[in-house]
């Protein structure tokens, strides 16, 4: 079984190389200067249970051997299965949980962890400040619920900050921008 997960990441890598190879050959290859960004190849878990793997020039993959008979690859799924909003958990553009809030996330946690392999956290926010601070602040915020889910127990598969880059509805009214202000868990089966 090993031998043949080691095999298709092999071909998997291989056929990503001689793709970039290619498009490499059929375009004059442009440089371009990234400054302030530093490429970490990594493997991660989407909310939707799919093992990715990525390389430095933008291949990605699918960790998983399994596919459909449509080639689509067969994941572990993962629910959504709680959504916090960040205005009853946090002070405005603050990322420390107030006690209530702790109490409410370990009892969420503590419910949950018995048949729940894992979880991902992802941080969100609205758009009212630069795209940057937004990433920093959900960040902050992701990781102050982990850390919450950790002291009790809870396994985290993988903590992620989205700003305002995904909202749940448009940022138009100051309801909308509530509802957009807010911290996923998915729970990993």
């Amino acid at each position: 079984m090993m031998t043949f997960k080691a095999n298709n990441m092999i071909a998997l890598l291989a056929a990503a190389v001689a793709a970039v190879s290619l498009s490499v050959g059929s375009v004059q290859a442009q440089q371009r200067t990234v400054v302030g960004e530093r490429y970490v190849p990594t493997i991660w878990v989407d909310p939707d249970g799919c093992e990715h793997w990525v390389m430095d020039d933008g291949a990605e993959g699918y960790m998983t051997p399994h596919v459909t008979p449509d080639g689509k690859p067969v994941c572990r799924r993962g629910n959504l299965c709680g959504v916090m909003e960040t205005d009853q958990f946090f002070a405005t553009d603050k990322h420390y949980i107030n006690a209530a809030g702790q109490s409410r996330l370990k009892e969420f946690f503590n419910s949950n962890k018995g048949n729940v392999r894992s979880f991902v956290i992802a941080g969100h926010t609205d758009s009212r400040a630069s795209d940057e601070y937004n990433i920093r602040l959900s960040q902050r915020r992701a990781n102050a619920v982990a850390g919450v889910a950790k002291s009790v127990g809870a396994r985290i598969t993988d903590i992620r900050a989205y700003g305002e880059r995904d909202p749940r509805v448009p940022n138009t009214s100051a309801a909308n921008m509530a509802q957009n202000r807010r911290v996923e868990i998915y729970c990993l089966r």
